[in-house]
């Protein structure tokens, strides 16, 4: 199966979420978003993929978000794209593309929705968490 993840290897949720799809037996094309951040075009076409909106795809904290005043209603989704394009750390991490689906994956599980259910044993995250148990059944 293909899968794609716009990964930051500086989060723990992307590395959780990296982690679950090798669990799954799938090897991702893995994308530093912050190095190579996806065309506007393309991140338009994730966003809405994902079902979310453009304001729902912007990450706030830990970034310029306030100081460049992207809470103002007046600003339309070309302009936050605009931005989020110039500064990637502007868009909310993580996404991950499959066949089977996107999906902006905060919680790192949520990745599971997109995954075929080849599990390759229990998993847990980077802080104990379980998330699959020792027969491969998702637990979260």
């Amino acid at each position: 199966m293909d899968a794609t993840i716009y990964h930051n290897p500086n989060c723990g949720t992307s590395r959780n979420t990296l982690a679950l799809i090798r669990n799954a037996g799938i090897e991702p094309e893995v994308i530093d978003y912050l190095a190579t951040p996806p065309s506007k075009m393309e991140l338009a076409a994730m966003i809405a993929a994902a079902g979310l909106t453009i304001r729902e795809a912007l990450r706030e904290k830990e970034t310029p978000y306030a100081s460049l005043d992207l809470a103002d209603p007046a600003l339309s989704d070309d302009v936050l794209l605009d931005y989020m394009i110039a500064q990637p750390i502007l868009i909310n991490r993580h996404f991950v593309v499959t066949p089977l689906g996107t999906r902006l994956c905060r919680p790192s599980e949520r990745v599971l929705d997109i995954l075929p259910d080849t599990r390759k044993g229990p998993f847990a995250k980077e802080d104990g968490e379980k998330v699959i148990d020792e027969d491969g059944r998702r637990l979260a």
